[in-house]
């Protein structure tokens, strides 16, 4: 399902554009590019932010050259060279993009919106409980680590990939001081986690990170070994229970491709938009002579 397929929905366009602006604004700096906005993170660890379109911005729109300025200071802020918007709300926003280099990838966007009943959460395997964790939950390391398993298999087939590599993903992130941002985001009221938990091992995690009214699920992933047992729908809908009940009116999120937007759909969600990404495009190798 692309953009063509539904009825642009413009207050709803405004109100996540409103919300993209303002969410990375508790642990990034914004600086002003004209029409477009780098978010640059505050410290050495945590989430690193893109550019985006300018809210509010009613001047000419961003040319390539200046996607390229913006390029620049990211290289020398040492940030990912990345831009993310909604096609719908800034479509001239991808051909400057390209023309600067960088190649875009379309995912779909999905909305509960209030007048959205979500589905039932599915019924769980024995043994497994879904819930939201707080920062000192013992399960904690191996919930924020779970979605770097799953999203290093990428798909929604069972895989291979289970306790050994959630072990390795752990220490990985204990060594790079990975665990404390996201802890202190918990305590601080701007990231919900919740985990599928089998006794005291992660199975599948996921967030939502709220501003007001609107929240956006994110990092939703299970571990490829215990993938095709509905606990990804189990988390998901463990957010959104969180979300309306804490004052969340209107929970989205971004599918990776239109398979995962299929089983997010199953939870009651609906497609309302395309999320553009643009990064460098993959370097080819040289022919060989």
């Amino acid at each position: 399902m692309t953009s063509a397929d539904h009825a642009l929905d413009r207050p709803l366009l405004d109100e996540i554009e409103r919300y993209y602006d303002a969410v990375p604004r508790s642990a990034a700096r914004a600086e002003d590019f004209g029409p477009l906005t780098l978010f640059v993170r505050k410290g050495e660890t945590g989430w690193q932010y893109y550019a985006r379109p300018t809210l509010g911005h009613d001047g000419p729109p961003a040319t390539a050259e200046d996607v390229r300025r913006v390029l620049e200071r990211q290289r020398e802020v040492g940030a990912p060279e990345a831009f993310e918007w909604v096609a719908e709300q800034n479509p001239e926003l991808r051909a400057a993009v390209e023309a600067a280099g960088l190649a875009v990838h379309e995912h779909p966007l999905l909305v509960l919106s209030p007048q959205d009943e979500p589905a039932p959460a599915p019924v769980l395997p024995d043994g497994v409980v879904v819930r939201t964790l707080g920062p000192d939950a013992p399960e904690l390391a191996e919930a924020v680590a779970v979605p770097h398993v799953a999203f290093g298999s990428r798909g929604t087939a069972i895989g291979t990939a289970g306790a050994p590599e959630l072990a390795q993903s752990v220490a990985a992130l204990k060594a790079e001081d990975g665990v404390a941002p996201i802890a202190r985001r918990i305590t601080d009221g701007v990231t919900v986690l919740a985990a599928a938990l089998n006794g005291d091992s992660a199975l599948c995690a996921g967030q939502y990170n709220p501003v007001g009214t609107v929240g956006e699920v994110v990092g939703v992933g299970t571990l490829p070994s215990a993938r095709r047992q509905g606990l990804g729908l189990a988390v998901t809908a463990a957010l959104v229970a969180h979300a309306r009940a804490n004052g969340v009116r209107t929970v989205f999120l971004s599918a990776a491709d239109e398979d995962v937007a299929r089983i997010y759909r199953r939870a009651g969600f609906r497609t309302f938009a395309t999320a553009l990404i643009a990064e460098p495009a993959p370097q080819r190798e040289p022919a060989a002579e």
